[in-house]
């Protein structure tokens, strides 16, 4: 058994874990408390809540010669729901065992948050002569929400930060991207009727499934033909339906069917362009099949958004990055989206990586856990970044 005293990140991680800032609940008590911890280490920060519900916040502090471009440091505050998982440890209370620490939250994304708040009370005893800077979210996991409030308050008000780190769970290794994503909500109408009749009515459940075998089609040319990036496991623009909802009784023609979908694209694709090309398949489909031509085609819309990541791994960010990790820490791609298109669409001059503690392949699941070796990696990582910006 390790008997060390456990290090300020370990000990921050233990306390975040506890507040259940599952995504749509409010997260205020967990930012109150990063305020509290700052403030005492004399760093100032400010909110940027929901403008609907101040119990969901963002938090922004920064440390160090003002006016200058500095580090960024960025982490989002909600987890993912725990409701339904096969739990073998409190899911919201920090449980050690096999050097690990298990809880919600863990990898995706406590661990960096703690890290990244121990890292600037750390640099506030340090001669900073470029500015640290830290972001903290709300609502991330259902599409990157609560982290637009803040960037639209910061746009004018900061210099273009140097680098900005996102601390999504990368095995401390370097993600330089990850795709954009596109979410849409089509509606599908039809005529109700008896299903006795039911060649007489038209079948909104019968216009789904064109539109969902129009996505397929187009799936099928973007893994043909359509913009390539092998940095990905899947190295092309994806289509994918997630839920289909239709229908009231079965002998009833169904008036009305939802289908949701979403667009994953690599950097060279356009999800317009993509749904256009959807919608020219579906308009094929239903003509050739002749049906009823007073049919009204889906009601589209979109329901969230956010943009691709890609920088350069000949970019300034990370060489300085790759200088403060192991050597031969590689670069590579990520497979999930995060805010950080957002932020270098924010600002398109600042290199924008991906780099934390924990992995990917357990978040989100039950049991989720982060090594301990991975937060020391990351404190290593931080302190060595405070040395630069000391320089």
């Amino acid at each position: 058994m390790d008997h060390r005293t456990p290090s300020p990140s370990v000990t921050l991680l233990e306390a975040l874990i506890a507040f259940p800032s599952v995504s749509l609940t409010p997260n205020i008590a967990l930012i109150r408390k990063v305020q509290e911890i700052l403030a005492n280490a004399g760093i100032a920060s400010t909110l940027a809540p929901d403008p609907q519900d101040p119990s969901r916040s963002n938090l922004f502090a920064t440390i160090g010669p003002a006016g200058v471009p500095g580090v960024l440091l960025s982490g989002h505050t909600d987890v993912v729901p725990v409701e339904g998982q096969p739990w073998t440890s409190p899911p919201f209370e920090a449980t050690h065992r096999d050097g690990r620490i298990y809880g919600r939250g863990t990898a995706d994304m406590k661990g960096f948050v703690a890290c990244a708040v121990t890292a600037m009370v750390a640099a506030a005893r340090r001669p900073l002569q470029r500015p640290l800077q830290l972001a903290l979210s709300f609502d991330e996991e259902i599409g990157c929400v609560g982290v637009r409030h803040l960037l639209r308050r910061l746009e004018n008000s900061l210099p273009a930060p140097y680098l900005c780190i996102v601390g999504e769970p990368t095995l401390m290794r370097i993600g330089t991207g990850h795709k954009g994503k596109a979410a849409y909500r089509a509606i599908c109408c039809g005529q109700a009727g008896h299903s006795g009749l039911a060649p007489r009515f038209f079948n909104a459940i019968h216009m789904a499934s064109d539109l969902v075998a129009s996505l397929r089609d187009v799936q099928r040319e973007l893994a043909e033909t359509g913009p390539r990036d092998d940095g990905y496991g899947v190295p092309y623009s994806t289509v994918h339906a997630g839920v289909i909802q239709g229908g009231r009784a079965l002998n009833i023609v169904p008036s009305e069917c939802e289908v949701r979908f979403e667009i994953r694209n690599v950097s060279d694709d356009s999800p317009k362009i993509i749904l256009k090309r959807i919608l020219e398949r579906l308009e094929e489909r239903v003509n050739n099949e002749a049906m009823n031509p007073e049919a009204p085609l889906p009601e589209i819309q979109m329901t969230n958004s956010y943009p691709s990541l890609n920088t350069s791994e000949n970019s300034s960010g990370v060489k300085l990055l790759a200088s403060l990790l192991p050597p031969g820490t590689p670069c590579a791609k990520v497979d999930y989206g995060s805010e950080g298109g957002l932020f270098q669409q924010s600002w398109n001059e600042t290199p924008v990586l991906i780099c934390g503690p924990g992995s990917i392949e357990v978040a989100h699941k039950a049991d989720e856990y982060v090594d301990i070796a991975q937060i020391e990696a990351c404190d290593r990582m931080l302190a060595g970044l405070i040395d630069f910006l000391c320089e």
